[in-house]
């Protein structure tokens, strides 16, 4: 568990206020940050955790810090790599709480990560927004953390809407009814797929093929190779970064011939684009977004002027509005006792990045992107629980 502390232009402003004389003074706020830095879930938290963090302190510091009741506070962050390990991610939120006294920490990265914090979180009193976790217990965790929140909505309407997808593409008689799905073993994979194997069968489709592998696996060619012999209709990978860009390059090597390819977490990166090319047109997976939204190309251009990379396609932007919405909630509860900005984060609306986002019992309401797919330049939001701007799936046409 290592430690990284990050003023960004912190120490440049209050050294200036320091020379200008005590009316310019700066107060500070040390918000903790936790996440992967290596591990097998270090890539995904480059793309979407880390860089935002960046961003927003950076752009906070700017402007001159987070106006509570008339005061200006800088952020400072304080980082810690948890190594993609439930324990190292207990032990650094349970650290930043007792010794660094952080004033807040950001939720970590990850469904499983976030559920093992989620206690610690609660027994020091920390808000926890997340922007990367998706299960269906939002109503029992709620109730067990109330300080608990949750952006990317619920498993179970992510896989309604893509069932939904492969269902219309059925009915309009352009793919079968052979299903074959995977998932990493991890909280996030193992509750995608339990979730969606009697969602599957209730639509009438028939699965013909269904295993788990161990996150990290290096090697995914026998599952493709199996998947493959199935001869499915349509591949469905409930998949962590790694394993999203594994199960791709297996499909390419294995000339996979579906109607409709879907991995999860990491489809919707730049880098996708990027490593497969052509081959990803058509690809479809989890989250989405309008990509000709003002505010989210604008968002993007920021992102990529202070981090130097592009954001992803989901849930950097859900990333960035958690860090908003604890703004904006400091801001509006005038202080910044814990248990207070925890009540107005229940009690009202947030203006956002990804829209106006308000929460019921805890989860996102009224709306989130649920399916995109590579279609051109963009992952495109082709399902959502309300967001405008989606465009039609298309099949997926070969890997050339």
């Amino acid at each position: 568990m290592k430690r990284r502390t990050l003023l960004n232009t912190t120490v440049a402003l209050t050294l200036s206020a320091a020379l200008a004389g005590p009316a310019l003074a700066q107060e500070t706020l040390k918000i903790g940050a936790v996440g992967p830095k290596t591990g097998p879930l270090a890539g995904g938290a480059a793309v979407t955790h880390w860089p935002n963090i960046e961003l927003w302190s950076t752009e906070v510091n700017e402007r001159g810090g987070i106006d509570v009741d008339g005061t200006k506070y800088m952020v400072e962050i304080i980082e810690y790599d948890d190594q993609t390990n439930p324990s190292e991610t207990i032990s650094a939120v349970t650290r930043l709480a007792t010794q660094d006294e952080a004033d807040f920490i950001l939720a970590p990265y990850s469904t499983g990560l976030n559920l093992a914090a989620a206690p610690i979180f609660d027994r020091f009193g920390y808000p926890q927004v997340t922007s990367t976790a998706s299960t269906d217990r939002v109503g029992e965790l709620s109730d067990q953390f109330p300080n608990l929140f949750f952006l990317l909505g619920q498993n179970s309407e992510i896989v309604g809407d893509a069932v939904e997808i492969l269902t219309e593409l059925r009915e309009a008689g352009d793919i079968g009814n052979r299903v074959a799905m995977v998932n990493v073993a991890d909280a996030f994979g193992i509750e995608l797929a339990a979730s969606a194997k009697p969602i599957f069968e209730e639509a009438g489709f028939e699965l013909v093929y269904e295993t788990s592998y161990p996150l990290g696996t290096p090697d995914l060619s026998p599952v493709m190779k199996s998947a493959k012999d199935s001869e499915p209709d349509a591949f469905v990978a409930w998949s962590y970064p790694p394993d999203t860009f594994g199960l791709t390059e297996q499909a390419v090597i294995e000339e996979l011939d579906v109607g409709v390819f879907y991995t999860a977490v990491a489809t919707a990166f730049p880098a996708y684009k990027q490593r497969f090319g052509a081959a990803a047109e058509g690809v479809m997976g989890i989250g989405g977004v309008n990509a000709e939204s003002e505010s989210f190309q604008d968002y993007a251009a920021r992102h990529m002027e202070v981090t130097g990379q592009a954001p992803d396609y989901w849930a950097s932007g859900m990333m960035y509005a958690s860090l908003q919405i604890l703004e904006q909630a400091i801001t509006g509860a005038g202080t910044i006792d814990r248990d207070t900005v925890t009540q107005y984060i229940k009690d009202n609306s947030f203006d956002t990045v990804m829209g106006t986002i308000e929460f019921d019992e805890n989860n996102n309401n009224p709306a989130y992107w649920t399916v995109g797919q590579w279609q051109g330049d963009a992952f495109r939001g082709v399902a959502s629980t309300g967001r405008e701007g989606a465009v039609d799936p298309i099949l997926k046409d070969g890997w050339e």
